[in-house]
């Protein structure tokens, strides 16, 4: 499928939506280069030998040129937003998990309990939660959790469209708007997060459709299906594939053909954040798939992103690859929530720390 360039476009296709809207994509500039060719002769002055911190290396260059400034500081103000929402794909058992585990999911990361509230407490990262198209009202919620949904659930995409596209530009302006409202709160690294019952099978789909690869190279098993399940959720990627392989999507077209608003949300939330000059920790299958829409935005987007962690699924590496970034972190795992991109910051912090605290080679006693 070739992907077109962000656009209007009114009645192309048959599995578009009557109702077609654009989207002001942000203007991206790239990371100071200056700034990371200094880093790159500070670190490589270093008293080890040259290469000796590995990766560490490379997150330090690539912090100092987002932040413009040598040698770069260690992220204080880490921030992580997760974006939920149902998926219609979820009803024809591509989970090992009921969809009711997603409101579920909600009101556990509201009261501290679940895996990337721990992650966040422990590692000091403020946390949000925002419902965006979750199948439930979340009656007693925190209001402030609800006050951007923009629908409940989305289509099944191996049948028709996830959303239509005017919600998918309603979605992408939630994105951008939470990503304002956390640089207003003094974030200088972000985070995104996802949560849904059937996500992985969409953003599988969107990074098939984006690298023109089959199901059977991008399938993976989510939340842990058994071998029956997971041939019958590439049979279902295989069809939603099929919706759009012959047609000339919009980054918006294709985001409402085989996504969801929640993963919308997280594409305007990344392209808003490169555009304020903010670097971004990919997490899993999800956030790289969002990376993945964004670079087809903005191609300067990539390079406000790092990978926090390779997860378990094989179209997360494939994504990673297609987007040049190597994870930091490769633990196996597979929750999603932001969870490896949150257990990777330690490392981001301490990579700066090393680039500005350690001793040069030259300053060493003889």
């Amino acid at each position: 499928m070739e992907l077109a360039e962000p656009r209007t476009a009114v009645g192309r296709s048959t599995i578009l939506s009557a109702v077609t809207s654009s989207w002001a994509v942000p203007a991206i500039d790239r990371p100071s280069a200056q700034a990371a060719k200094a880093a790159r002769t500070r670190i490589d002055a270093l008293a080890k030998p040259l290469g000796a911190l590995g990766d560490l290396e490379g997150i330090a260059v690539w912090l100092a040129g987002c932040q413009d400034h040598n040698p770069p500081t260690a992220p204080h103000q880490a921030r992580a937003v997760v974006f939920a929402g149902d998926h219609g794909i979820s009803q024809f058992g591509v989970s090992a998990y009921p969809r009711e585990v997603t409101p579920a999911m909600v009101r556990t990361i509201a009261a501290g309990k679940a895996g990337i509230s721990v992650l966040c407490a422990a590692n000091d990262i403020a946390l949000r939660v925002l419902d965006v198209a979750v199948d439930d009202d979340l009656d007693g919620v925190d209001p402030a959790i609800v006050v951007h949904k923009v629908r409940r659930s989305s289509g099944p995409i191996h049948l028709e469209n996830a959303c239509s596209t005017s919600e998918i530009v309603l979605a992408l302006e939630v994105g951008a708007k939470v990503a304002l409202e956390e640089i207003a709160a003094g974030a200088d690294l972000l985070i995104v997060g996802d949560l849904g019952i059937g996500n992985t099978t969409v953003a599988a789909t969107l990074i098939a459709a984006l690298l023109e690869l089959p199901a059977a190279q991008v399938v993976g098993r989510g939340t842990g299906i058994d071998d029956a399940a997971l041939a019958a959720k590439s049979v279902l990627i295989n069809q939603a594939l099929e919706r759009v392989s012959d047609h000339d999507l919009t980054p918006i077209e294709l985001l409402a053909a085989v996504g969801s608003a929640d993963i919308a949300a997280g594409v305007g939330f990344m392209l808003t954040a490169a555009a304020c000059r903010v670097p971004v920790l990919l997490d899993g299958i999800v956030s790289v798939a969002e990376a993945l829409v964004a670079q087809a935005f903005s191609a300067n987007c990539v390079a406000w992103f790092a990978a926090g962690h390779r997860s378990t699924e094989p179209a997360q590496q494939l994504a990673l690859e297609a987007l040049e970034l190597q994870p930091l972190l490769d633990l196996k795992m597979r929750l999603g929530e932001g969870t490896g991109a949150v257990a990777a910051v330690p490392l981001v912090r301490a990579a700066a720390r090393l680039a500005g605290d350690m001793a040069l080679l030259a300053d060493l006693a003889p």
